[in-house]
């Protein structure tokens, strides 16, 4: 007989998820991803001036505002005419403030969101040996104080007691490691979340001898810490949870838009970064280009009476939450009518094909490690490893870029606001491919569109009825158990959901409205 599943919300994420699930002789026949706020940022930016735009759609996320300053100062640059003057120390102190953000947001998914999946904390209560975070962990434990560590699906836990025990030390060393890195953000931004360095034509702050100096002792301790921490407690949950390299794959479609500028070529399509713009297909492992005008945004199962499959630019952004056949506020992204994965295996899959080395090296280590070809990396256990692989790319290219910084020399180019102009900001947040288009019209925001990752992941079926990633990568998963369905969070969580943040919705009267099953 067919079950029914209903995680909602999924926890240890970003915003409200729902996955629902139909489970018929032991495996997912249908999936459904629904995000269950309206964001409102469109709205909230018609008919104000540009240059509050990077501001604003910062407040879409408060664990990554960094990629929509970052878009959102793209998406100017080229409205505003400046996107080709950008001088050297304006674009390398964006790429730094991005960068932090990068290695942050990894550390935290890993060990403070997924990790919990496969580590089980409860292990830890007893411990009697001389660390002393232990010891804090296993008192707080044993009193009875789960909390944050549950409620929770109990998972298939397997690591060796010893193993398990250092993970849950490094979840701790791990709370340190995201404060340096947003220390690191801090020296550049200002303060973080929602810096206010970025802005169009390159930033507001001077690279000073003492700024690179803080920030280098302090990136230097992150990259300890990713090359003998992080990427070896990747590797040792792996190694373990092997067969999660064949569960969780998903659409078969890699889109990236590339990030971290190398120069400032007008052409977004055209400029170096160091993470190539380009698609790939899990088939052929073929270097593809990106055209954005082949994106759209379909709308047939979302909570919008908004025309269809429109492209962002002119993208519409009218809430109906009584729409018949709909069953998610997010829209349905499509590349020339296609579904495609985002994120850090999208980006470093592009990589990988495009012959970038650093990628190349670290994949082909990994995978001979584990024994496996490419194919492989399109599983959850490879999004985690292509996280890890990613994060010490961007900190080790930010140890190199920190000491180009030339004091004294400008960070920013000027600019006068057009009375009508359009403009486009391709990027990549930690969790993947970000777009912001902009219209202005008599001197302001006419109108204003944000493509952000998990929508492109996160989305429900399209006008031609396909589903998501995460609804791709859920149906086949085989589930053990119905009441305990530990393997969908799994791979929704592969992903780092981010359901940006939106209106909620309460009842002033405090009636019951819903009940909830928490994952």
């Amino acid at each position: 007989m067919a079950r029914h599943i209903v995680i909602d919300p999924v926890t240890r994420i970003e915003g409200h998820l729902k996955i629902e699930a139909t489970v018929d002789g032991g495996r997912v026949k249908e999936a459904k991803s629904s995000g269950m706020l309206w964001r409102g940022i469109e709205q909230i930016l018609a008919g104000r001036s540009p240059l509050d735009a990077q501001r604003i759609t910062q407040r879409i996320c408060g664990v990554c505002p960094t990629g929509h300053s970052t878009a959102s100062t793209l998406n100017l640059d080229s409205a505003l005419g400046v996107n080709d003057k950008i001088p050297d120390n304006g674009r390398i102190i964006r790429n730094l403030i991005l960068g932090s953000n990068f290695i942050q947001s990894h550390i935290l998914h890993f060990y403070h969101l997924a990790a919990l999946d496969f580590v089980d904390v409860t292990d830890v209560a007893g411990y009697n040996g001389n660390d002393p975070d232990l010891r804090q962990v296993s008192k707080f434990i044993s009193n009875g104080n789960l909390s944050p560590f549950v409620p929770r699906y109990e998972g298939d836990y397997r690591l060796p007691k010893k193993v398990n025990i250092a993970a849950v030390k490094h979840y701790v060393e791990a709370l340190n490691m995201r404060r340096l890195a947003q220390e690191c953000l801090a020296i550049w931004g200002g303060h973080m979340p929602h810096n206010m360095a970025m802005v169009p034509g390159g930033v507001t702050e001077n690279p000073t001898v003492d700024k690179i100096a803080d920030f280098r002792w302090r990136l230097q301790k992150l990259r300890y810490f990713i090359d003998n921490t992080y990427i070896p407690d990747v590797v040792a949950v792996a190694g373990v949870y092997d067969d999660y390299f064949q569960i969780g794959g998903g659409c078969g479609n890699y889109l990236s838009y590339g990030c971290f500028e190398m120069n400032s070529e007008p052409d977004l399509t055209k400029r170096e970064r160091l993470i190539p713009m380009g698609r790939v297909s899990a088939k052929d492992l073929k270097p593809q280009p990106v055209d954005p005008a082949k994106i759209s945004e379909q709308v047939k199962h979302s909570w919008y009476r908004s025309d269809s499959d429109l492209h962002p630019s002119r993208g519409q952004t009218e809430p109906d939450r009584k729409k018949e056949g709909a069953y998610s506020w997010l829209k349905s992204p499509r590349y020339d009518g296609e579904v495609y994965e985002v994120g850090p295996l999208s980006r470093q899959l592009n990589a990988y094909v495009n012959g970038f080395g650093p990628t190349r090296e670290l994949v082909n280590d990994t995978l001979t490690h584990f024994r496996a070809g490419p194919s492989a990396l399109v599983s959850v256990a490879g999004r985690h490893a292509a996280r890890a692989l990613e994060a010490k790319i961007v900190a080790d290219a930010m140890a190199d870029w920190v000491v180009q910084l030339k004091p004294g020399e400008p960070v920013h180019a000027s600019f006068e606001i057009p009375a009508s102009s359009e403009g486009m900001g391709l990027t990549e947040a930690p969790r993947g491919a970000l777009g912001h288009w902009i219209t202005i019209k008599d001197h302001s925001i006419g109108n204003y569109q944000a493509v952000v990752p998990t929508t492109w992941n996160g989305s429900p079926r399209d006008d031609k009825d396909q589903p998501g990633p995460f609804e791709q990568a859920l149906e086949g998963t085989r589930v053990r158990d119905p009441e305990n369905p530990f393997e969908l969070v799994r791979i929704v969580r592969s992903f780092d959901p981010c359901i940006a943040c939106a209106v909620h919705v309460v009842n002033a009267k405090g009636r019951e409205m819903s009940k909830f099953v928490i994952g």
